[in-house]
């Protein structure tokens, strides 16, 4: 159960972790408001760089914190502000029809919620976009962890690589499979839901189910790519040793 992020000064030092367990850095500091609430943490990332992020990218959850990724948050936004406005907006039908708003106020309202609709669906569109680009980066990265795998088989076959040494590199490489696979599945459960959203459906199930509505900050995903084909799920090896 995510708790206040006023908890955060507890995490100073700590090691952060997304929501597939992977490590992105450690707490060094905070931006604190003149009313003493958190509003910015700063992380110092794995290689060395410092990055501010919204205090409403992350989520205490018992002893750990979870840094939560602004695309998400962003489609979380989208999906309670877009059918909100569809719901003024028939409202405000409703009333002039019940003859409980004057035409002339009707109209200028209504212009007021249109232009905000049409903002908010452009932002849709781009934040569907960017997921795209998303999908395309967790594609390249199971192909790359499959080709390691691959070659990890072939060098150990050879006898090039010891046991010990090919079950630390094996657990890596399927954790990272793992992962990219798991934020994957997310993504597209994100895509979804905007779709569905756009399309006037209600989502069932939200990808952020029990979290506070949050800000969008900048993350700008590295893709060269727009679309990928399907890919296989990693393999399982098994080996059975033999006794003398």
């Amino acid at each position: 159960m995510s708790q206040p992020t006023s908890n955060l000064f507890l995490f100073v030092g700590k090691t952060v972790n997304d929501e597939y367990g992977r490590s992105i850095g450690r707490i060094v500091s905070f931006t604190v408001n003149p009313t003493g609430r958190v509003t910015s943490v700063f992380l110092k990332h794995e290689d060395g760089e410092f990055h501010k992020y919204s205090s409403e990218q992350f989520r205490v959850d018992g002893d750990n914190i979870v840094f939560l990724p602004s695309i998400k948050l962003r489609v979380k936004t989208l999906c309670d502000e877009i059918p909100l406005i569809w719901r003024k907006e028939q409202a405000l039908n409703e009333l002039l029809e019940k003859k409980k708003v004057p035409s002339d106020l009707h109209n200028e309202l209504q212009k007021t919620f249109e232009g905000a609709l049409n903002q908010l669906k452009t932002d849709a569109q781009t934040t569907s976009d960017n997921i795209d680009k998303y999908i395309v980066r967790c594609n390249a990265q199971i192909r790359k962890l499959n080709s390691a795998l691959i070659n990890l088989e072939i060098e150990r076959e050879i006898g090039r690589i010891d046991e010990n040494s090919y079950q630390t590199a094996i657990e890596m490489i399927q954790d990272g499979l793992k992962w990219a696979h798991a934020e994957r599945e997310d993504l597209e459960a994100l895509k979804n839901q905007l779709s569905n959203m756009l399309l006037g459906e209600t989502p069932t199930i939200s990808p952020l189910q029990e979290e506070e509505p949050t800000t969008e900050t900048s993350e700008t995903p590295e893709t060269q790519e727009t679309t990928s084909p399907p890919l296989p799920e990693p393999p399982v090896v098994v080996h059975v040793k033999s006794e003398n």
